[in-house]
């Protein structure tokens, strides 16, 4: 099976552990790739399902390491690769100044970035009337994992740490919406701003579009380098259900903070998060991924995994041929275009880890 399907179908399946000791902890709840496992498949770094529904029915199942950390995935009975587990980080051992532990600032995502949500709550989660109906921005905050508020001196602290001791190559700072003005930007900024002064790591920030686009141009001198702005869904029903608060943002808000965004970032360093899987069909994710890319934004394109305990936890995730009927063509526009992953400073879509996206641009997708 080609790596690039072989990841697909493991991101839409999830996989069964033979031994949840293995490797580093998987996540639960947060923001970002939660409920997953970080596997190297090929020498590809992603991010697996390993604590969801479907995940506990899977049919491939990752047997325990050998001697020398290589993993069997079997597939039935039948075994069809090899992966390994990243190691442990080794700034997960350190506290900060203050005494919080690091793990509860920043935490590793696939092998080499940092990831960060600044804000750990948003004006919508508390209303299930308003908040996405996936997010789960709240659940490490409430079991303690986490921090509500990361300061930017607690940031850049960790942020150090993470490059000198693992080799961390670049970082993602989210947030949650604390406003409906500039949306987080400028926590972004400070956040941003004292990173970049303790260590030189390019950074990713990610907000929904503020309401004023001379933002775009503070958070890029604050030391930010590429931006995200996610639009989950792609059509209006989708994104009324699915996300009712955020959808009070219009999508011609995007596009217009879209089009002032790229010349301040350049070209493909402005990206949006797109979860297939939520209801919007094939032919509308691929009409928005050919409009957005010829306005210069990488459309990242990931499986929807349901997260326990939010309202969609048992939602299907997408069929491993639903994400290939999408990720092979949209690989073709972004190689057509040359604007591929490889060329993105920092952020979700360089990271590719929780999509099989960059795989297909470098096989050119194959059957």
């Amino acid at each position: 099976m080609p790596t690039e399907r072989l990841i697909n179908a493991l991101q839409s399946f999830g996989v069964r552990l033979s031994d949840t000791r293995a490797g580093v902890a998987s996540r639960r709840g947060g923001a970002g790739p939660s409920d997953h496992k970080a596997l190297t498949i090929a020498g590809r770094t992603v991010m697996v399902p390993v604590h969801t529904g479907a995940a506990f029915d899977s049919p491939f199942l990752v047997r325990r390491p050998d001697p020398d950390g290589v993993s069997e995935i079997e597939h039935d009975g039948v075994v069809i690769g090899r992966a390994t587990f990243p190691g442990k980080p080794r700034f997960y051992a350190l506290s900060t100044f203050d005494g919080v532990p690091y793990s509860k600032i920043a935490v590793l995502h696939g092998r080499d970035v940092l990831a960060t949500t600044v804000l750990q709550t948003c004006i919508r989660y508390q209303s299930r009337t308003r908040t996405c109906q996936f997010c789960a921005i709240g659940q490490s905050l409430s079991a303690g994992r986490t921090i509500a508020r990361k300061s930017p001196e607690q940031l850049a602290e960790v942020a150090r740490a993470a490059v000198l001791l693992d080799g961390v190559k670049h970082m993602v700072m989210t947030t949650g919406t604390p406003n409906a003005t500039d949306r987080g930007a400028a926590i972004l900024c400070e956040s941003a701003f004292a990173v970049k002064a303790a260590v030189d790591l390019p950074i990713q920030a990610q907000c929904e579009p503020p309401d004023d686009d001379r933002w775009f141009a503070r958070l890029k001198a604050s030391g930010v380098d590429a931006l995200g702005m996610h639009l989950e869904a792609v059509t209006p029903d989708v994104r009324a259900r699915i996300m009712p608060g955020k959808a009070s943002v219009p999508l011609e808000r995007y596009y217009d903070a879209f089009a002032a965004a790229v010349p301040v970032f350049g070209r493909g360093q402005v990206s949006t998060y797109i979860l297939a899987g939520l209801g919007d069909a094939p032919r509308a994710i691929l009409a928005m991924a050919e409009r957005l890319i010829d306005g210069g934004v990488y459309p990242f394109v990931v499986p929807f995994v349901p997260i326990s305990g939010t309202p969609l936890e048992s939602h299907p995730a997408p069929a491993p041929d639903f994400m290939h009927s999408i990720l092979q063509p949209l690989a073709d526009m972004l190689r057509r275009a040359g604007m591929t992953s490889a060329g993105i400073k920092a952020g979700c879509g360089r990271c590719g880890a929780c999509s099989a996206l960059s795989s297909y641009e470098r096989s050119g997708g194959g059957a």
